[in-house]
């Protein structure tokens, strides 16, 4: 596994830059939602940490809370993470939830660790059209974001900010992963909602964060549904 994720990802980095910087698009969103408690997911864990070596992808780890019950309560975990996968389940019109799961971009799903599943949903992504002109800033403990919209949305956009801590070594001793110490790359830490954009005239914020952990903000269709743009100061 290891040795064939190392490949599929290699020719990953090689391919995403060349067409992302041609085109200026958008680094590309991918979700993962993951647990400490569940045996599936370190193999996706390591997908996760292979795509933080890309600048154009910007790859967040959701930790779930439903494992918990296995004897072993996720660090990092978040009940709002939970809801947020069980929202993009009713968006897909499932009913049921998985870990390992990665969402691409808001709307492509893969469960399981497929490495080429999710590099070609990928491919999709970066040939999208990219309908926002965003910019963000960052003095001190102030976070600046200006947005113009270049195309027109039936609905208004979700403004979000999520922060991550970038690296974490965690020791599991029960549950599933019992004995295991396991690399957790890109975990989200806040994901708050700003407001919402109507689109029809140029979006102007400023923020306050603190820490020196990166920020990423994040202009999503309802539901949730597509990111058409996303950002990230570090």
């Amino acid at each position: 596994m290891r040795q064939l994720l190392g490949s599929v990802m290699c020719g990953l980095a090689m391919t995403l830059p060349a067409v992302a910087h041609a085109d200026d698009h958008p680094p590309i969103i991918v979700e993962l939602f993951t647990s400490q408690g569940c045996s599936s997911c370190p193999p996706a864990d390591e997908i996760l940490a292979e795509l933080a070596q890309s600048d154009d992808v910007i790859p967040l780890a959701l930790h779930v809370d439903y494992w918990d019950y296995i004897g072993w309560a996720d660090s990092f975990a978040n009940p709002a993470f939970t809801e947020r996968q069980k929202r993009y389940a009713a968006q897909a019109g499932e009913r049921t939830i998985y870990t390992p799961q990665f969402v691409i971009g808001g709307v492509d799903h893969v469960v399981g660790a497929h490495p080429m599943e999710l590099m070609e949903l990928m491919r999709r992504h970066i040939i999208m059209a990219d309908g926002i002109d965003l910019d963000l800033e960052r003095s001190g403990n102030t976070l600046s974001l200006t947005a113009e919209s270049l195309q027109s949305f039936a609905t208004p956009l979700m403004v979000q900010l999520v922060r991550y801590q970038p690296n974490a070594q965690v020791d599991i001793e029960r549950g599933e992963n019992a004995g295991k110490t396991v690399d957790y790359t890109n975990i989200v830490t806040s994901w708050d909602d700003l407001g919402e954009w109507d689109t029809r005239t140029p979006l102007s914020l400023s923020v306050t964060i603190e820490g020196d952990a990166p920020a990423v903000v994040i202009l999503q269709e309802p539901g949730p549904g597509l990111i058409v743009s996303a950002g990230r100061v570090r």
